[in-house]
């Protein structure tokens, strides 16, 4: 059975815009020719980091969902051995997703996760 990982992935700011696209396209290249599979791919753009690494405040934040063949190549030791190369990387992150996560991830996408907060908060102004 095949798992489902997510990476998160800093990359630095001194980027432009089109660099840091580069550098994503590369790391999506890396999953699916390794036989990987693409599920979700999220920007979350330029963030402040939590404390200075490698003296840089802020960095890109992205994040990538995939799922991973069985048997064949280690996609996510493949990944993770191009990020420890790519000097634009700053910090990443890989976890396997269990069924909840899965789950999770899928309302998230569709919007059903955050809508309701925003209509409960709505609501209650309208009742106030």
């Amino acid at each position: 059975m095949s798992k489902q990982y997510e990476t998160v992935f800093i990359l630095t700011p001194i980027l432009s815009e089109a660099q840091a696209k580069d550098a994503v396209e590369k790391f999506s290249t890396i999953i699916t020719s390794n036989g990987g599979v693409m599920v979700h791919e999220e920007n979350w753009g330029l963030r402040k980091l939590a404390y200075p690494i490698q003296k840089k405040n802020s960095g890109f934040y992205h994040i990538l969902e995939y799922t991973t063949p069985e048997g064949g190549v280690n996609v996510v030791d493949v990944l993770e051995t191009e990020f420890r190369r790519d000097e634009r990387i700053l910090r990443f992150m890989t976890i396997v997703l269990d069924k909840h996560s899965i789950a999770y991830n899928e309302k998230k996408r569709k919007g059903l996760i955050g809508r309701k907060r925003e209509e409960s908060t709505e609501s209650k102004t309208e009742n106030a």
